[in-house]
């Protein structure tokens, strides 16, 4: 294992020497009870609110898609 760890060493000190620094993010757990049904919620609150409605049209016309893949 010690190879393993030797080799993610090397590859943090490569980046860090590029200029890159590491960081923690933390997200909500997708698979933990209640989490569809918070998003429904959630969505449903804002599902005829017309500043929701303003911003995803915003969203939407500043996208850049041009790389993207269909």
């Amino acid at each position: 294992m010690s190879g393993v760890l030797e080799r993610v060493q090397k590859y943090r000190e490569k980046l860090r020497m590029e200029g890159m620094r590491p960081i923690q993010i933390w997200v909500p757990d997708t698979r933990r009870s209640g989490f569809a049904e918070e998003c429904r919620r959630q969505s449903l609150l804002v599902k005829h609110d017309p500043h929701e409605k303003e911003l995803l049209e915003f969203l939407d016309e500043a996208a850049d898609r041009e790389s993207w893949e269909a």
